[in-house]
């Protein structure tokens, strides 16, 4: 996108252009056609229109409002979650808040609902401009993160992770690097996101860390800083999103927007976390959410759903329900982790799919799977964990999360 690209864009012509490339077919057995419609249309503009237009349905369920705003590919690759932003945007309601990185504006979007104020920073003076014009109640201006126009604002910063196509997982390479935007942010309130598998404990950093998932997936690592953190030095956040009419998977919403319901259960390094650890399995295994994991705050959280470790330093869990909103595995048999006594147990139980769990022992899914030739017809699951030192097997049920006769 040149900035001449951008102008005519916010031109009649241009917004002509966008809906007339709007009207077209982008899916792959389509494009080529789609895109010789639009470069007849306008051979000039064209390449900026088709990345709007197709940026914006690439970004439609990611970034609200997202039929209405200036986009391209790469920024909307980068852009976090609605409801991921959303929340943090809850957490900074009534402050005055500064996006030192705000690219066109996704994250903007979500502050400007709840700040006090919003400020929006770019080194890209192009999409800058995109931010000002997606997000009207946000002042926007050319500035390097790293030397931030604002004062006494929370400093919100996404570095960006990606270059060439690759995730940076270095952070004196990100853009701008990580070290130098904590030294800069120091003496401020502030919030920085970054990758999930970032090792925070290399950073000189003595807030929060928030670790967060969407759906199953882990999205983020974000570090607050002491003034935002309430004492909390670790926090998992686990958001699950429910379209309507589906059963709330724990606890009333916390936002409802676009047809969706947002759900959140959040864990942190000051809840209770006395839990016993012993190798016997109760009636079901059951695999935490990933950023209670990556948190380190699997036995806060087995505390309060009522679980047990299977080892202390392993992160199965065991108890004698489910948790509402989580998946496990019903136990059905324990083994050693041999391959010929596996074989005869899953033959015997008609197994003709299988999916492997493993944790603490060196050992391929994959490998296993392939040789344990599988030729039933029964869904089971493995739980290949270490117990004692030694390897162990769960031959379980399929994974399921409202198993019969169990409440949770």
């Amino acid at each position: 996108m040149t900035p001449e690209d951008l102008d005519f864009l916010l031109t009649d012509a241009g917004r002509e252009l966008l809906a007339l490339a709007a009207g077209f077919d982008w899916s792959r057995g389509r494009m080529v056609a789609s895109t010789a419609a639009v470069r007849r249309a306008d051979p000039g503009h064209a390449a900026a229109a088709i990345d709007v237009v197709t940026a914006r349905r690439r970004a439609h369920g990611r970034v609200r409002g997202a039929d209405q705003m200036l986009l391209t590919d790469e920024a909307v690759q980068q852009a976090t979650a609605w409801p991921v932003a959303a929340l943090r945007a809850v957490r900074l309601a009534g402050r005055d808040v500064h996006d030192v990185t705000c690219s066109v504006g996704a994250e903007l979007g979500e502050l400007v609902r709840t700040a006090d104020r919003v400020v929006g920073s770019d080194l890209d003076r192009v999409r800058a401009r995109m931010a000002a014009h997606n997000v009207p109640g946000a002042l926007v201006c050319v500035a390097d993160a790293l030397a931030p126009p604002s004062r006494d604002t929370v400093l919100v910063a996404d570095p960006a992770r990606r270059s060439g196509g690759r995730r940076i997982h270095d952070p004196d390479q990100l853009s701008p690097p990580l070290p130098a935007l904590l030294d800069v942010a120091r003496d401020r309130d502030h919030v920085i996101k970054c990758a999930p598998g970032l090792d925070t404990s290399v950073l000189d950093h003595s807030g929060e860390v928030e670790l967060v998932s969407l759906d199953g997936s882990v999205r983020e690592a974000c570090l607050w800083s002491p003034g935002l953190s309430a004492g909390v030095r670790r926090r998992a956040t686990v958001v699950r999103t429910t379209g309507a009419g589906t059963p709330p998977p724990f606890g009333p919403p916390r936002l409802v927007a676009d047809g969706l319901a947002v759900h959140v259960e959040e864990v942190t390094d000051g809840d209770d976390d006395e839990v016993d650890a012993h190798g016997e399995a109760d009636r079901f295994i059951v695999d935490p959410d990933g950023a209670v994991v990556r948190a380190g705050l699997v036995r806060h959280w087995a505390r309060r759903h009522g679980l047990r470790q299977l080892d202390p330093r392993i992160a199965h869990l065991t108890g004698p329900a489910i948790p509402g909103g989580y998946t496990g595995f019903e136990v059905l048999q324990r083994c050693r982790l041999d391959r010929k006594e596996l074989r005869q147990i899953l033959r015997q139980r008609d197994c003709g799919s299988l999916e492997i769990l493993v944790r603490g022992v060196d050992t391929d899914p994959d490998v296993l799977r392939r040789s344990l030739a599988l030729k039933g017809s029964r869904p089971l699951a493995l739980v290949v964990t270490r117990i004692d030192r030694s390897a162990v097997v769960f031959v379980c049920g399929p994974r399921t999360a409202r198993p019969v006769g169990v409440h949770s």
